[in-house]
């Protein structure tokens, strides 16, 4: 049934091969700028949070600064965004937002509280935003940089990272 109304719908025969092709999958690295990746200066998780607001707004990434923080420190009360293995991903959706961003901190020096599931301080932060309407590409996009973080190969090449360029390069697979 689901094939007869694929052909059905079509309005001409590119229409009908295109409704039959794969949809690509989402990979990161659609998602990363240059621009909104940062070397944290900053020492504890609030600051850290506003540091990647603020650089998502200089970028003109994020308009509703003061929104995203809003809907950022809403989540972190539910439960920490620290999911373990020094790796933060605090995030939040706006209804206004057209289409998801990343922000990326890395912390060399400083290991930051973010009271995380296993308890260890954080030093990698991933910051989401998107449009409260697309939950499943949401969950697709969280899914993919909570796989290619497991690899504790591909953590500590992140952290010994010197550029913004390098980060991006690391995130070619994914």
């Amino acid at each position: 049934m689901a094939i007869l109304g694929r052909i059905k719908k079509a309005t001409s025969f590119m229409d009908f091969l295109n409704r039959f092709k794969k949809k690509s999958a989402l990979k990161i690295s659609d998602f990363l700028n240059v621009d909104n990746i940062s070397f944290l200066e900053s020492k504890n998780k609030n600051d850290i949070i506003l540091e990647l607001i603020d650089l998502l707004e200089k970028s003109k990434t994020l308009t509703q600064k003061d929104e995203f923080y809003k809907k950022i420190i809403e989540r972190e009360k539910i439960i920490s965004t620290g999911i373990g293995m020094g790796v933060a991903i605090p995030h939040a959706k706006l209804a206004n937002l057209d289409d998801f961003f990343l922000a990326i901190g890395v912390q060399k020096e400083y290991k930051i509280n973010w009271n995380s599931i296993d308890k260890l301080p954080i030093r990698l932060v991933f910051m989401i935003g998107g449009p409260e309407e697309k939950q499943n590409e949401y969950l697709q996009l969280l899914s993919k940089l909570t796989m290619a973080l497991k690899n504790d190969h591909f953590r500590r090449n992140l952290l010994k990272a010197t550029t913004k360029e390098e980060i991006i390069k690391l995130f070619r697979h994914f």
